[in-house]
């Protein structure tokens, strides 16, 4: 039997079976779904076509939600580590999707890590639940969608003349762009995507500059080039430098690797302006409320921000955007083999249908 016949038998629908022997209510369904790029995708450290993926499906009296995990290679989890994990997880001893602190909590316990399949998992109970009060999750948590903000969109890492390419099919879209640095091009990219537009542009640098000075002489230079903020500007272990920085920077300065959950916040207070949270790193919607929340308890701004997914996920993320300063909520435009119809950009702006749970559609 081939890798990919062993997969689909280890992931194929299946449900949970109490201990009397009768089906739960609640049934969970996954199965393994490659996304496919667009484009390359290409940062600092490593360039891809395709991202691994796990799709869930939770159906109680009749009605299901949906969720995913997707498995970009920095996450360090694997089709077959989501789908062992998600095997382990029995539903039955709950009473309904209604208890979702008790289910969340019982899930998140399952193991040290395997954000992505508990992000799965809290992503497709919020979906159900949300349907079953037949309400989207902004509502529910008391947000007013009109306070979207407008999503970046990621150009990575490319030659001069991709860059331009990539630039010109999306500036007449968007209203505030993303980039990739953290090579030896970092100029080189500011300066082709300023040959096309001047629109506003947020940098990730995925932890690619080492120098304190250097990265602080080239957020200047970023400043001066119409660039609003910083993300991950050197490795995380280098606190202390990225401090120096943020008291020095004109730009804020926000978290990305150095913050997976609501417990890595506090370790990062005072050495950045705010942080990046994406669900498929602290276990999903549950706990992004959570960060939201504290980050802005202690003074902190906050981006929500996404992997390669489809709609589903990128949707779940999109619910909490009417309350953060920065979105990159692309992932599910990177992508030609989307499953959902969901959160849609509208002249660059995030734009929440009222459809209840996380906003999905199937296609």
């Amino acid at each position: 039997m081939g890798h990919a016949d062993a997969l689909s038998r280890l992931a194929a629908p299946r449900f949970n079976i109490n201990r009397k022997g009768r089906s739960s209510r609640m049934q969970m369904r996954f199965f393994p779904y490659e996304l496919k790029l667009q484009h390359p995708f290409t940062v600092a450290s490593y360039s891809r076509t395709t991202t691994p993926d796990v799709q869930v499906e939770i159906t109680y009296d009749g009605i299901t939600g949906y969720g995913e995990a997707s498995m970009p290679q920095y996450l360090g989890q694997t089709v077959q580590s989501v789908s062992s994990f998600l095997q382990r997880v029995d539903l039955s001893q709950f009473a309904d999707p209604f208890q979702l602190d008790d289910i969340l909590t019982y899930v998140d316990s399952l193991s040290p890590h395997d954000t992505a399949a508990k992000a799965a998992v809290d992503i497709a109970l919020h979906d159900l639940v949300g349907k079953l009060l037949k309400a989207p999750w902004y509502k529910i948590w008391g947000l007013n969608k009109a306070k979207a903000p407008s999503t970046t969109f990621t150009i990575g890492i490319d030659t001069a003349e991709m860059v331009r390419q990539k630039t010109r099919e999306c500036a007449d879209r968007f209203n505030i762009l993303k980039v990739k640095l953290g090579r030896d091009n970092d100029k080189e990219m500011i300066e082709t995507i300023r040959s096309v537009t001047q629109l506003p542009i947020a940098v990730d640098v995925n932890q690619g500059w080492k120098d304190r000075s250097m990265a602080l002489d080239m957020i200047h230079w970023l400043n001066e080039h119409g660039i609003v903020m910083v993300e991950q500007p050197m490795p995380k272990e280098q606190k202390d430098d990225i401090a120096w920085i943020t008291e020095r920077s004109p730009l804020p300065i926000f978290a990305d690797e150095a913050v997976q959950r609501l417990s890595d916040i506090k370790d990062v207070e005072g050495a950045y302006s705010g942080i990046n949270i994406k669900l498929m790193k602290c276990t999903g919607m549950r706990e992004a409320w959570k960060m939201l929340n504290y980050a802005r308890a202690i003074g902190m701004r906050v981006m929500v921000g996404c992997m390669t997914e489809t709609s589903c996920a990128v949707s779940a993320a999109a619910q909490l955007s009417p309350a953060v300063d920065f979105a990159d909520l692309d992932g599910n435009l990177l992508i030609s083999n989307d499953r959902f119809r969901g959160m849609q950009v509208v002249k660059g702006k995030i734009t929440l249908p009222d459809t209840p749970g996380i906003g999905l559609t199937k296609l």
